[in-house]
């Protein structure tokens, strides 16, 4: 008989149990996950009653994958804009629940009588709720779309990054028996830092290479071109002391931003599929039956401990950021489980040797059990957040009420608030880029070029060549000037606002001032770093050419093109037509209203005010389509519009926000505009008679005439000469029509 690896026919175990417990769970209409549960506590060395997984090392393996897998998906939904839209509430929401869930998990261990570090590490373990499955619940559910959800996974994505906050905290509690504060700012300035310049490289440089080579990505390509990122990132974040899991959040939140976001989302569903089942199979075979008998007492007070604690704290941080009660009590509930980070720190104390081992099964079965019963608290939220606004007070409902509308108010715009933020993002973004190039220079480029060229040039060639890349870096930092209306609403009021622009000037050029002397001086000495660097700073500023200036200028706007590329994509505003009317390409959705419809039934140009141009069913193309046509589910539109009018049809026809997909042909549009000449045959018709839309296949979208009046196309307009007709067609029919 051929020897057969044990992986195989551990995965063959495993699959085939799944596959049985999952169609039963969806027989009882019941959440998936809690199958792939059952299914690994089955298949797991503590039930003798079934085969055992032979090899649950390799299971391990297959599972971390599948947190990648997952964390990666949910980077690619959410996107670091939702993540700005959301912030302030997430954030708050998460600080009040690692707080509120660290202090009650302590207390919660002392009371059980636990050590002073274990309690400690305790609170750590019950103050993270887990990310993969609240995503796998919402999944089940068919929630991923509801509000409430998207300000969930911020705070998801927020608990994340205090998570490796929290590593350092507690690693310095363990070792030292206190709180070192330095370790903590360096961990902070550390993850910020590496968030910031991955996030800039690839913003810089993954757009225009996805679109470079969109010819080349099928389906096959695209998924093993997303998947070596993917891990290429986790590899990187590993390196730099992060978790595998926030490197692949942080490459599919780069990638969110591109146009092939969701054709990777669809590439990706079945590996995602695939591995996830794999994790949760393995949270599964924790499972302890012993474990669960010697410690019950301590795993049911912990297990309502994290349920009740991190609903109330949810709920509560969620209604101290402003959201109304029944987002607030939804959200709440959605969060009432531990996952992974909790395994993690509990790993982590058992390597310092700072906790007893009784305490990981402890937090297994804590775990399984919060995890089990995740599904039914957020099915059972809705339920609950309407009978407590029901039942509640109608004063103390007024006072939330009237808090949530203060919060979620839009308030007049403070002009120096707005001014602070552009200057205060620019100094961060060109700062982490100095930064960047300060550490590689000194940490590899002068080594190597001192090895390379051992005598005193090697040295000078390396910071010289190290000071041409940071130039235009430091001009950008401290001489280009802040684009903004608000600043120039400033500085038109000269007498009150002249000193604090002058010091922000002053603040801008002494901080580039300060990364060239900072590198001299560690690359020659600080007395020579000081002369040197405000000798040269001076003069190269000074002198620095118009060329490269406006070459920085071009870079930054090719910057913020690539960060607002999928939603300028999806809006149109990135076509560039003229008269403020946009060319714009959206998918329709299953929810549409005016599926099945007869364009002209569905009075599309008088509600909406947009005009179709083009319908894309599959491999076909309807050009110019006439008023018997249809729209069906999937159909890519092509419309033409001001943003407002296209704002409005898009969420008519993406209600529940499915993002537009390009199309390899659409190029072949054109907006153009026509003089009407004395001689012309369309002179006295109106637009109905001319054949434009019939006999061209182009679309009449405006008519200018020669006193300046712009009308809107109806097919009574009659043509006169010197009209300037605005026209949508491809560029061959337009051609014709010229002629």
């Amino acid at each position: 008989m051929n020897h057969l690896d044990p992986l195989i026919s551990d995965l063959a175990l495993i699959l085939m149990l799944a596959g049985i417990t999952t169609l039963l769970f969806k027989w009882m209409k019941q959440p998936v996950v809690l199958g792939y549960i059952v299914t690994g506590f089955l298949a797991g060395p503590h039930f003798s009653f079934f085969p055992t997984v032979t090899d649950i090392a390799n299971i391990d393996i297959w599972a971390e994958i599948g947190i990648i897998v997952l964390l990666f998906s949910l980077g690619l939904e959410f996107s670091f804009r939702k993540l700005v839209n959301v912030g302030g509430s997430a954030v708050i929401t998460a600080l009040v629940i690692v707080v509120g869930m660290m202090l009650l998990g302590y207390a919660a261990g002392r009371l059980l009588h636990f050590t002073y570090l274990d309690s400690i590490f305790l609170g750590g373990m019950l103050s993270m709720s887990s990310t993969t499955i609240i995503i796998k619940a919402f999944t089940d559910l068919n929630m991923r779309k509801q509000q409430f959800t998207t300000i969930v996974f911020g705070v998801l994505i927020v608990e994340d990054m205090f998570a490796v906050l929290m590593m350092v905290l507690l690693s310095s509690i363990a070792v030292n028996n206190e709180l070192e504060g330095s370790e903590l700012i360096y961990s902070i300035l550390k993850l910020a830092f590496f968030l910031i310049t991955w996030f800039l490289i690839g913003i810089f440089v993954l757009p225009t290479f996805l679109k470079k080579a969109r010819r080349f990505l099928n389906s096959e390509t695209l998924l093993v071109v997303s998947m070596g990122l993917c891990l290429g990132m986790v590899v990187l974040a590993s390196y730099a002391g992060f978790s595998s899991a926030l490197g692949a959040f942080v490459m599919g939140s780069i990638l969110a931003g591109t146009n092939e976001a969701e054709r990777i989302e669809k590439v990706m569903q079945p590996v995602k599929d695939l591995f996830g089942a794999v994790f949760f199979i393995s949270v599964g075979m924790l499972v302890s039956p012993e474990a669960l008998v010697q410690y019950a007492i301590p795993i049911i007070i912990l297990s309502l401990v994290v349920i009740a604690g991190q609903i109330f704290f949810g709920t509560s941080g969620m209604l101290i950021s402003g959201q109304p009660l029944k987002i607030a009590i939804k959200s709440g509930f959605s969060l009432s489980q531990i996952g992974e980070f909790a395994f993690i720190i509990a790993t982590l104390g058992m390597s310092l040797k700072v906790i007893d081992g009784f305490l990981y099964p402890i937090v297994v079965a804590v775990s399984v059990i919060t995890t089990f019963t995740t599904p039914y608290f957020i099915k059972l939220s809705d339920p609950v957040a309407n009978w407590v606004e029901k039942h509640l007070p109608a004063k103390l409902n007024f006072i939330l009420e009237r808090y949530s509308a203060n919060a979620s108010a839009v308030q007049p715009e403070n002009t120096w608030k707005r001014v602070l933020g552009v200057y205060l993002g620019k100094i961060a973004l060109y700062s982490t880029i100095l930064v960047g190039i300060i550490l590689l220079s000194l940490t590899w480029f002068l080594p190597l070029m001192k090895e390379l060229i051992p005598s005193v040039w090697g040295k000078y060639i390396g910071v010289g060549v190290t000071l041409l890349v940071m130039l235009p870096f430091l001009w950008a930092l401290t001489m280009k000037r802040i684009n903004s209306r608000k600043l120039l609403t400033l500085e038109e009021n000269k007498r009150a606002n002249q000193v604090p622009l002058f010091f922000m000037v002053i603040f801008r050029f002494f901080i580039g001032l300060g990364f060239v002397i900072y590198f001299l001086s560690v690359a020659y000495s600080q007395r020579t770093g000081v002369l040197l660097g405000v000798v040269l700073f001076v003069i190269v500023m000074l002198l620095m050419s118009k060329r490269l200036q406006r070459q920085i200028v071009s870079l930054e706007g090719k910057f913020m093109d690539n960060l607002n590329e999928r939603e300028l994509r999806r809006t149109g505003r990135k076509n560039n037509l003229v008269r403020n009317m946009h060319l714009a390409h959206m998918e329709v959705n299953g929810e549409c209203a005016f599926i099945g419809k007869r364009l002209e039934d569905a009075n599309i140009r008088k509600e909406y005010g947009v005009n179709i141009v083009s319908i894309k069913r599959g491999l076909k193309r309807i050009n110019i389509p006439k008023g018997d046509s249809r729209l069906f589910p999937g159909d890519v539109v092509s419309v033409i519009g001001t943003d407002e009018q296209i704002q409005k049809f898009l969420d008519a026809v993406e209600p529940e926000e499915i993002s537009v997909d390009e199309t390899e042909n659409e190029e072949h549009f054109e907006l153009e505009r026509i003089v009407i000449p004395k001689d012309s045959p369309l002179i006295g018709k109106t637009i109905a008679q001319s054949g434009i839309r019939e006999k061209d296949s182009c679309l009449v979208v405006g008519v200018e005439r020669m006193d300046g009046t712009f009308l809107a196309p109806t097919g009574n307009i009659v043509l006169k000469e010197t009209d300037m007709l605005w026209i949508v067609g491809t560029k061959a029919r337009i051609g014709a029509l010229l002629k």
